[in-house]
């Protein structure tokens, strides 16, 4: 790729010219308002025939072509409030979309609630039509949860006070975070981070900046607790009162429905995780006594450990990442070689961004917007890789109708995980000296720490807090209690220092739309360890079974995708041994080559 195609911000204007002052914009929202309200004006009665099928699939598409326009607006918007928190324009079109997806809510539960009651007889006979025919499994599943859904009047109150109230809540968290600033010392220069840029600076190379920057966030945290706390407070009362109301007595049924796993997928993977986390804690303390400790300090966990501190230059990223992509197939190179030419990534290091990386769906255009903060660390290395890895799945999707394009999150995180192998992968087998293999092993490790630790201890805690949210509010100090006790259950007391504060900084707490987003992590990480087994296995040809598998994503319940494309039973823990003894081969080379260095 030529120099000038290195751009490190994002271009915007390709979607909707004029950033938050958009006439195009202006105009896709208007247009959008006048198609909601066609649908919320039609007459939508409960077919009584086998003949009525087109009638039905037409108001199928039609739904699926509104969710199509209303994600490009809200995708957009996203953009913009990420890229400058202060643009008051943005979180004002941020209301406006928040409303029209309400009024959309309101249409989707109508049209649920009334092709449920068609007879059983007449419901089978619709399936078989060859217009209903692609929508068998979202039917089947509308049917299957109808008795845990709210009536279309309810479902419209509950959107139009979720709106300033529920996902405001969520706005507010976004907003009051991606505000804040940090004064941290570096090397004798106190310089303001966000908060963003400072939680970079965990992979600093120098532990006095980490340290430094860890206790700079937590007094941050200290000082503004009590608020964040309410935020949180007032999201999970929400919740759970629109849980009672659907009569969902626990506050794993959404989740799981969501997600499209069953009870029994999601205990056997937590059942095979908290038996086998006895390697990783060995790992811990291998690296804790490599830095001159006796026990792992967290901020310290990602410190890199490469003997080459300089920084990685954003251009050596981009080309590193293309050949790489490029080895595995050339549908991956050609969607990477798109997104930097494009311009469809932001990455510069600079304040007023927001500190989440995330990738943004455009579907109605068949693009992708990627954002995050390049430091120059392997760590933004592999978060490149990972988000790219996100616009891949989304690229795999392109052709297929609107309601078939939403996939659960428990699929979300398989591509950008497997992405990030490729890139790891490729590093350690390009290692040209122990030291250099085991600094890449431990960025590889951090991953199956974060996967079967911290994720882990973030579930715990979320499962406790609920639990107690049931009772009544929950002060600040009783989170920070409820976070160390699950951080030390995680992490089966191996990390020191830990941050209790988590809860305020971890934004999957705060997500309005994916109630308890831990757990698929911790799924597409073990499930991506097994289709990277299988590709190199395969090896060429393999690409279009993978794209095959995220093109079904959004048409089959998760364990249905696993057995059709890989073949194996997501319900037996023996399917996630197989993935975490993967993991658990690196930790006994990681320890190998640190007796080594030792020796």
């Amino acid at each position: 790729m030529n120099q000038t195609e290195f751009h490190q911000v994002w271009n915007l204007d390709t979607l909707f010219d004029g950033g938050s002052t958009s006439v195009q914009l202006k105009a896709h929202i208007n247009n959008l308002g006048e198609k909601i309200y066609e649908l919320e004006q039609m007459k939508i009665q409960t077919p009584h025939g086998k003949e009525d099928s087109r009638k039905v699939a037409e108001l199928l598409d039609s739904i699926g072509e509104s969710r199509i326009n209303l994600s490009q607006a809200t995708s957009f918007i996203a953009c913009l409030l990420a890229q400058n928190t202060t643009d008051q324009k943005a979180q004002l079109l941020r209301g406006q979309i928040a409303s029209l997806q309400a009024r959309f809510d309101g249409v989707m539960q109508q049209v649920r609630n009334n092709l449920v009651k068609i007879r059983p007889a007449l419901w089978n006979e619709l399936l078989a039509t060859e217009e209903l025919k692609e929508y068998t499994y979202i039917l089947t599943e509308w049917r299957e949860h109808s008795n845990t859904q709210l009536s279309a009047e309810a479902q419209k109150l509950f959107s139009d006070l979720a709106s300033d109230g529920y996902h405001g809540w969520g706005q507010f968290y976004q907003s009051f975070i991606s505000s804040i600033k940090v004064n941290i010392d570096i090397e004798g220069s106190e310089k303001e981070f966000s908060v963003g840029q400072a939680i970079n600076l965990r992979s600093y190379h120098d532990e006095a900046v980490r340290q430094e920057a860890h206790y700079a966030l937590e007094a941050k945290w200290e000082e503004t607790q009590d608020h964040f706390a309410k935020i949180l407070n007032h999201i999970a009362g929400f919740r759970l009162q629109v849980y009672q109301n659907r009569g969902l007595m626990d506050v794993l049924e959404e989740p799981l429905m969501k997600n499209r796993i069953k009870a029994e997928t999601l205990d056997a993977m937590w059942s095979v995780v908290s038996k086998t986390k006895a390697p990783f804690i060995s790992y811990l303390y291998q690296k804790a006594k490599l830095q001159g400790n006796s026990k792992m300090k967290s901020y310290n966990f990602w410190a890199p450990l490469s003997v080459d501190k300089k920084e990685i230059i954003y251009e050596d990223a981009v080309n590193y990442i293309i050949k790489h992509f490029s080895s595995f197939g050339p549908e991956l190179e050609a969607l990477t070689k798109r997104a930097f030419v494009e311009k469809w990534i932001e990455a510069e290091n600079r304040s007023n961004k927001s500190p989440v990386a995330f990738c943004a769906s455009f579907p109605e255009t068949g693009e992708s917007r990627l954002f995050m903060t390049f430091g120059g660390s392997m760590v933004n290395v592999l978060t490149l890789a990972h988000e790219l890895g996100h616009a891949y799945h989304n690229q795999a999707m392109v052709a297929m109708k609107g309601l078939k394009k939403k996939y659960p999150m428990s699929i979300a995180e398989t591509a950008s995980t497997f992405c990030e192998m490729i890139i790891l992968d490729a590093a350690i087998q390009e290692a040209n000296s122990d030291e250099k293999k085991l600094a890449l092993l431990d960025e590889k490790l951090k991953r199956s720490v974060m996967n079967f630790m911290n994720i882990h201890s973030r579930f715990i805690f979320e499962k406790k807090f609920y639990e107690e949210r049931k009772q009544g509010i929950v002060s600040s100090l009783r989170l920070n209690q409820l976070m160390d006790d699950s951080i030390k259950e995680g992490y089966c007391n191996s990390f020191d220092h830990a941050s209790i504060h988590a809860w305020i900084w971890t934004p999957h707490f705060y997500n309005t739309k994916e109630p308890f987003y831990n757990f698929p992590y911790t799924f597409g990480y073990l499930f991506a360890l097994c289709i990277f087994a299988k590709a190199k296995e395969v090896g060429d040809g393999f690409e279009k079974d993978f794209i095959n598998l995220l093109r079904d994503s959004g048409s089959m319940s998760t364990e249905d995708l696993v057995l059709k494309h890989l073949g194996e039973d997501i319900t037996t823990e023996s399917f996630w041994e197989k993935g975490i003894q993967i993991c658990i081969k690196d930790v006994e080379e990681f320890n190998r080559l640190t007796n080594l260095i030792n020796d």
